[in-house]
């Protein structure tokens, strides 16, 4: 039987859109691939606790597909009407705490078969604690997923150790760079919580709702500033499609986890050797045209400021690409988006033409 190389997996936040993680644990199971370690935030640190506790991903999967809005969300009406703005959070502990448990039990990390991390931030001091590192093993894991899931004000934050620990998202939403200093060999990343497309009419939806779509924004543009100048360990970026999906529709479930499973099987078919022998940099690369709409571009400099290698200005003052076919990842590919008026788009080189905002 052959032996699954060494790497460590990392599952982002991004509310229900995790569920797409479970998909993705079995295209990794069927290609008999097994992290080492596997570093969870948020939603992430969820699924990435209940595979660490050697749940199969089946049952995972079932499980998934029972749980409704009442078993994570209930307002908490009776903090909210005594304590109005001193309430702790918008929807109560119990629902979410009792799902944690019926997941991942009592256990301490150091019970685990399987080697966990969970990103938490304390929220008092903004430090981020990685609850299974050397030293933190001997914490409730069900306690840390909690935290994790903890979105500030709309969940309590919960007590560890001292520490008033909340969802780590709001420091760093795909722990890679922890990753890679953890655990030998590649780094396989799952994002999805991006905020790659665009949106209408969040302004009109509702305090949880705009929260949501900033807290997207925050972590899209932190999995940005973590990925660039990436070059040792190699870097899998996986980004299943759900960012069209709410961070907190029930009813979109199957399609999570098919799509992360096509996501993850579709990321390792470009890479021919799979995971074994991979260079240094972010993967998959892949050739790409880029083109800018002269007739909706209004020269404000913004893609040749963030972007010097790639764009200039002309003599017209307006942008150009300064060579249009260019070698990219995910994570370059999304950089597109700055542009405020969307006169920058791309396509694979070959292929038909893509907007940056689809």
């Amino acid at each position: 039987m052959q032996t699954s190389p060494q790497f460590s997996l990392v599952l982002s936040g991004g509310g229900l859109k995790g569920l797409a993680h479970i998909g993705v644990l079995r295209g990794l199971e069927e290609h008999g691939l097994k992290p080492g370690l596997i570093v969870g935030c948020s939603m992430g640190s969820l699924i990435a606790a209940a595979w660490a506790t050697g749940m199969p991903v089946r049952e995972m999967e079932d499980r998934a597909l029972a749980v409704k809005r009442k078993d994570v969300f209930r307002v908490a009406h009776v903090d909210m009407a005594l304590k109005r703005m001193l309430s702790p959070a918008v929807y109560r502990r119990e629902p979410l705490d009792t799902l944690i448990r019926s997941l991942v039990g009592d256990l301490t990390f150091a019970d685990l078969p399987n080697r966990l991390m969970v990103n938490t931030v304390d929220i008092n001091s903004g430090q981020q604690l990685l609850w299974g590192l050397p030293g933190l093993r001997d914490a409730s894991v069900a306690d840390a997923v909690f935290a994790s899931c903890a979105l500030p004000g709309l969940f309590p934050p919960r007590m560890i150790q001292g520490h008033a620990c909340a969802d780590g998202a709001v420091v760093d939403n795909l722990p890679i760079r922890v990753a890679a200093s953890l655990s030998p060999g590649p780094v396989v990343a799952i994002d999805v919580g991006g905020a790659g497309t665009t949106r209408r009419g969040v302004e009109r939806l509702g305090f949880v709702a705009t929260y949501a779509r900033g807290l997207e924004i925050v972590m899209q543009s932190k999995v940005i500033e973590a990925a660039r100048d990436w070059e040792h360990p190699p870097l899998v970026m996986v980004r299943p499609r759900v960012e069209h999906i709410s961070m907190f529709a029930f009813n979109k479930t199957p399609f999570l986890i098919s799509e992360g499973y096509r996501a993850v099987l579709a990321t390792l078919d470009t890479l021919p050797s799979g995971l074994v022998d991979l260079p240094p940099g972010i993967h998959p690369r892949r050739p790409i045209h880029i083109r800018v709409d002269r007739d909706v571009c209004v020269g404000c400099g913004v893609c040749a400021a963030r972007l010097p290698d790639v764009f200039r200005m002309d003599g017209s003052n307006k942008a150009i690409a300064k060579e249009p076919v260019q070698m990219w990842s995910p994570i370059e590919r999304t950089l597109l988006n700055m542009c405020p008026t969307g006169a920058l788009s791309w396509h694979d080189a070959g292929s038909t033409p893509e907007p940056t905002t689809s």
